[in-house]
């Protein structure tokens, strides 16, 4: 489990086979000054495990679902990534409740400067602009944002100089791919809709 909170930008050392499964090289920097193997850190918003750590650089596999849900099969050498290392029970809860788990790839479509912020557009499937509401949370390659407005298949979003600066967004562009991950309690919500568990009558005998 991450919050969505940024800590470091790793560096791809590199993306290769090997025993059959793809492994994936990161200098993660600082990150690896108490990190080991068996650790969670949250690659640009995926969920992996350190196998190796060599100095700064961590090994993670990957799996085949992984690399088709994500744009992680789409790095390449000295690429950057956000990196951020798993919630510990006592740290304070800055961002959402982020699970690493990647519900889709998204199509930036506008990436632009507004005020002293940052404009970000992201075009969506029709399954996962569904679940998604205006002021409900979405984490982008990993970062916790707030959805200002949905518009057909896109949703936008507002980036404060910080988060701009300090994560991959700096390297969007229009048409850039980005992993994207919904809220868990949209989700949670929306299944108990689709299975009719939420009546009149449900509502009434929890005191609605």
């Amino acid at each position: 489990m991450f919050t969505g909170i940024i800590e470091h930008i790793g560096t791809v050392e590199s993306l290769a086979g090997k025993g059959g499964s793809p492994g994936l090289r990161i200098d993660i920097g600082k990150l690896a000054e108490d990190a080991k193997p068996g650790d969670s850190i949250s690659i640009s918003g995926v969920c992996l495990t350190v196998t190796t750590l060599d100095g700064n650089v961590a090994a993670f596999d990957v799996s085949a679902e992984t690399l088709s849900r994500s744009t992680l099969g789409k790095l390449r050498n000295g690429g950057e990534v956000n990196l951020e290392r798993a919630l510990r029970a006592d740290s304070r809860m800055g961002g959402h409740f982020v699970q690493g788990h990647v519900d889709g790839v998204g199509v930036v479509r506008k990436l632009a400067k507004t005020g002293g912020n940052w404009e970000l557009e992201v075009e969506v499937s029709h399954e996962m602009i569904a679940q998604m509401v205006e002021k409900g949370s979405v984490a982008i390659d990993g970062i916790s944002l707030t959805i200002t407005g949905i518009r057909g298949i896109r949703f936008g979003v507002a980036v404060i100089p910080h988060t701009f600066e300090n994560t991959t967004l700096r390297e969007r562009k229009s048409g850039s791919k980005v992993n994207v991950e919904l809220d868990i309690l949209g989700k949670y919500v929306r299944k108990h809709l689709g299975g009719g568990g939420i009546t009149p009558e449900f509502l009434s005998k929890h005191g609605f």
